[in-house]
């Protein structure tokens, strides 16, 4: 565990418009602790008084189905809320781990609350933070309809390259590590067929790998395969 620097807050553009004041109470309040790749942060049923924010680096959330199968919810980079959920006061209902090496902060519940009252614009970031995931779960219940898994994994494709996507010469290179197994687990598949969809679209020219990284040649292709149009 460490202090929360200056330095490290103005890395956290969601609290640019804050006040000074409201500034000083997170720095103050929060704490910075260092996860390494695949350690766990917390688990499901898990007791949480604590609001963690990613600082540097991603996590991930997820659940296990009861045949203990991994099922990936979100990927959560640099200043996203991770677990702004539990306000409720019930445990926790997912799992959350390091998706790389990261760094998060937390506050404790009650202090975060407490500033909250102070001023509308932090309840307004959390808010906003809230409603994007109930978007992502939104996008996600409309995934699982009965579609074949090479146009979930090209929506998915898409998806990654909207968030995480860098332009190159030869397309979009989506700047995660992310293997077949992971992506298996995103999409509550398995291994080998996922494997087998990723081989089908480099023998069409949609996708090629540089290294362990993807490149999708053209996002817009991708769309229109996984609309069926």
């Amino acid at each position: 565990m460490g202090k929360v620097t200056y330095e490290d807050l103005k890395q956290l553009s969601v609290f640019d418009d804050l006040d000074d004041f409201i500034k000083e109470e997170l720095l103050t309040k929060s704490v910075k602790i260092k996860l390494d790749k695949g350690e766990l942060l917390f688990a499901e049923r898990e007791e949480v008084d604590k609001i963690y924010i990613v600082l540097r680096g991603k996590v991930t959330m997820f659940r296990n189905s009861e045949e203990g199968q991994k099922r990936v919810i979100y990927i959560l980079g640099q200043g996203e809320f991770i677990n702004e959920v539990i306000f409720d006061s019930l445990s926790a209902s997912i799992n959350c781990e390091a998706f790389e090496n990261s760094y998060v902060i937390y506050l404790l519940k009650k202090d975060l609350l407490e500033i909250m009252s102070k001023d509308f614009n932090l309840s307004k970031i959390i808010i906003t933070s809230m409603s994007k995931k109930i978007r992502r779960l939104y996008r996600q219940l409309k995934n699982t309809v009965p579609i074949k898994m090479d146009k979930k994994l090209a929506a998915k494709l898409w998806k990654l390259c909207r968030d995480y996507g860098v332009s190159t010469e030869d397309g979009v290179l989506i700047n995660l590590n992310i293997s077949i197994t992971y992506l298996a687990d995103m999409l509550g598949s398995t291994r080998e067929t996922i494997s087998r969809c990723i081989n089908n679209f480099e023998k069409k020219g949609m996708i090629k790998f540089s290294g362990k990284r993807m490149i999708v040649r053209n996002p817009d292709e991708l769309s229109l395969y996984f609309r069926g149009k």
